[in-house]
């Protein structure tokens, strides 16, 4: 690649692109951008580090700039302005994942943690504990990790650690990002059918999991959960490093004790030895195996158990996973990015065993390309079991009928078109004491403010 001074991101506000343009930045790059949605916090976060955003993808940009290299989002298509210009003009193009494998990952420790839920959080942990171990860790995340406030930079050490998405890099590069990473300790989560909008099958998914299996170093380490069938039908297809297994059940390899039923107090053991006792500010089975798989990894580099347990004591969930956004006379909302039956179901039973038989409402966008499309609607209402009552938003591009596919759910479930109806409701049924979970990947609306506005309207004119 040739030598460039100024790079132009299309695609810049999305979290990883804007991860891509702060370590670049941080680099010493000129880095500027273009999205169709400027807008905080993204916006204020990049333009706060000297970077230029200018909305939408007019090619106008181009003619007045000369930018040496143009890094392009996976949101990205032909028929794009922009995309169409650079093509046309033959400028410089790569994709995200290939600019951060070229410039960033090249000679560092890469742990990267790959799965179809709980990247973002098990890398957040990680990265923690690392810098806990003052080990001064570079990572990107899909996510913004509280602990550190951005999403991404560079750190002082060799140790990199980066969520390994496996959706596809661009337009012109249709292999899972995650196999640009070259990591030396990866995590494998779990494994299950998702974005359908460009795999057509598990088994699409599982070759491109075994693709990055392939590109684990001899010396390197995978560590994986050993109940999941779908990673053990990836790991029969070669595995040519060491291997450990995570067993929370059987307390085989990597293990964890619940001392409390929701998960704020849990036992940490590897095969038949305790190393020690996690109390922290996170609930759920899933947020302990996410630690469980965070502690193993960093024991790879040279953190001992011990440590891992003391950071996590003093770990701040990632913003957007079951994050409490506000509490108005007793009433408690929270935002969380669950997207998927599995992760729906996760989170749910992770605040029913944290607030017992307190009400609980379940507000959900079907948002994701996935779920638009209807491939999760026959396991959607079971997941949604543990909320007393659930309210999903129908927008106009969800391609199958809600109502009729939720009737397991009776006069649990309502189905509205409008976020002002949603809030509505909640203002007649919420009570002090309830817990009111919100459920989308986007913005939704801004709903989760909006509905703790109109709480607080109501509660001050009920004062």
């Amino acid at each position: 690649m040739q030598n460039i001074s100024h790079i132009h991101i299309l695609g810049i506000c999305g979290t990883f692109m804007g991860g891509v343009a702060l370590l670049a930045r941080e680099l010493g790059f000129t880095v500027s951008g273009s999205d169709a949605g400027v807008y905080p916090p993204m916006s204020m976060q990049l333009e706060a580090q000297g970077i230029t955003l200018t909305a939408g993808y007019s090619a106008d940009y181009f003619k007045t700039n000369k930018p040496d290299l143009v890094v392009i989002g996976n949101a990205m298509s032909r028929g794009n302005e922009s995309v169409e210009y650079v093509l046309d003009q033959q400028i410089n193009y790569c994709s995200g994942p290939e600019f951060v494998a070229e410039h960033i990952l090249k000679k560092r420790w890469v742990l990267a943690v790959a799965g179809t839920h709980g990247k973002t959080t098990t890398s957040s942990m990680l990265s923690w504990i690392l810098e806990y171990a003052n080990m001064k860790p570079g990572f990107l995340i899909g996510g913004i990790p509280q602990n550190f406030g951005v999403s991404a930079r560079l750190g002082d050490t060799p140790f990199f650690v980066i969520e390994a998405d496996e959706y596809d890099t661009a337009f012109f590069d249709k292999r899972s990002k995650f196999v640009h990473y070259h990591p030396r300790t990866l995590v494998l989560n779990n494994l299950e059918f998702d974005h359908a909008d460009i795999f057509d099958s598990l088994d699409d998914i599982k070759k491109q999991f075994h693709h990055l299996m392939r590109i684990l170093p001899a010396s390197g380490k995978v560590i994986s959960f050993k109940n999941d069938a779908n990673l053990n039908d990836v790991l029969d297809m070669g595995c040519w490093s060491e291997s450990e297994k995570i067993d929370v059940e059987n307390k085989s390899g990597w293990w964890a004790n619940l001392a409390k039923e929701d998960g704020s107090i849990f036992e940490v053991g590897f095969n038949q030895q305790s190393l020690g006792t996690v109390h922290w500010n996170l609930i759920g089975d899933h947020n302990v195996n996410n630690a469980i798989a965070a502690i193993a990894a960093a024991r790879h580099v040279g953190v001992a158990p011990e440590h891992s347990i003391d950071a996590l004591g003093e770990y701040i969930n990632t913003k957007r996973r079951l994050e409490v956004r506000g509490t108005v006379n007793d009433i408690t909302v929270y935002d969380d990015f669950a997207h998927h039956p599995t992760a729906i179901n996760l989170t749910l039973d992770g605040l029913r065993k944290n607030v017992g038989d307190a009400k609980i409402f379940a507000i959900l966008e079907p948002r994701s390309n996935t779920m638009k499309m209807g491939v999760h609607k026959d396991s959607l209402a079971a997941s949604l079991q543990k909320a007393n009552s659930t309210l999903l938003f129908q927008s106009s591009d969800v391609s199958w009928d809600l109502n009729e596919n939720m009737k397991s759910l009776t006069d649990k479930v309502k189905v509205y078109d409008s976020t002002d109806e949603i809030i509505t409701t909640i203002l007649k049924e919420a009570s002090p004491g309830d817990h009111i979970l919100i459920m989308s990947n986007g913005g939704f609306e801004n709903i989760h403010q909006r509905l703790l506005d109109a709480l607080a309207d109501k509660n001050k004119a009920n004062a």
